[in-house]
């Protein structure tokens, strides 16, 4: 669906990092965790609308946690509560929430859709975080729901190195690994998860145009033949973003 939803609330969470709630109580009886929405500039030079992950799932609302990366983002961290925005969502496909005893990885702006998924465990989940530095946005929202293990770029807290590094280190197991980040980071979970033989889902980044599979821009790798493309392509927006990572290539 796509319409106009009220703005909630727009705060400055740290750096670059926005957190932006929207109303919509259609959208959010039909979201699920990992799915994405996309948001339309008021600038009409900008036609394409952003992809925004969905963070968090309320009764009446969708909170969205996003970085400031272009123009589009730039104009969303303008907003204020009471302004108006055209919103597209739910899209794509969300994670399945199965398994007793599943690991969760975030890395960078991969870690907000990771939070909703979380708290559909109830307290069952481990949780990685991956971050550049000390800086980091969303941890009491994470610590509040599951045990959390971080991993920074710099050393600066948890372990230095990369969410892999740190699940090695705390010698971390698990029956489902769930996972969304930068692809070389989901080219380590999804070898972590094969060397484990645990059933690992993968939630893809990448740049998108139409966000509903028409267009074909953000295509990735896959392992068997597409329907659609006829190709070993998946389409990222309409087959994903969430893939169970035997099935695609990152």
């Amino acid at each position: 669906m796509k319409c106009k939803c009220l703005i909630r609330e727009s705060i400055h969470l740290t750096a670059d990092i926005y957190s932006l709630r929207i109303v919509s109580k259609e959208m959010a009886e039909q979201a699920k965790p990992g799915q994405f929405v996309s948001l339309y500039c008021g600038d009409h030079d900008n036609l394409l609308p952003r992809p925004i992950s969905i963070c968090e799932i309320g009764e009446d609302e969708l909170r969205l946690v996003y970085r400031v990366v272009g123009k589009g983002t730039k104009e969303f961290s303008g907003l204020k509560a009471g302004d108006e925005i055209e919103v597209m969502g739910p899209l794509g496909n969300g994670f399945p929430v199965e398994g007793e005893a599943p690991i969760l990885v975030g890395g960078g702006i991969g870690i907000p859709p990771m939070l909703e998924l979380a708290k559909r465990f109830e307290g069952k989940a481990t949780v990685v975080l991956g971050y550049r530095d000390a800086d980091n946005f969303l941890l009491e929202d994470f610590e509040k729901v599951a045990k959390v293990y971080i991993a920074t770029d710099d050393g600066s807290v948890g372990t230095h190195g990369t969410v892999v590094d740190a699940m090695k280190e705390n010698v971390l197991t698990g029956d489902r690994v769930y996972s969304c980040g930068p692809t070389p980071m989901l080219r380590g979970i999804k070898a972590f998860g094969l060397e484990n033989d645990i059933k690992t889902y993968i939630s893809m980044e990448e740049k998108m145009a139409c966000g509903i599979g028409a267009c074909l821009a953000c295509v990735c790798n896959s392992t068997e033949v597409d329907g659609h493309s006829k190709v070993k392509n998946k389409r990222i927006c309409k087959d994903g973003p969430v893939f169970l990572s035997t099935d695609v290539e990152p």
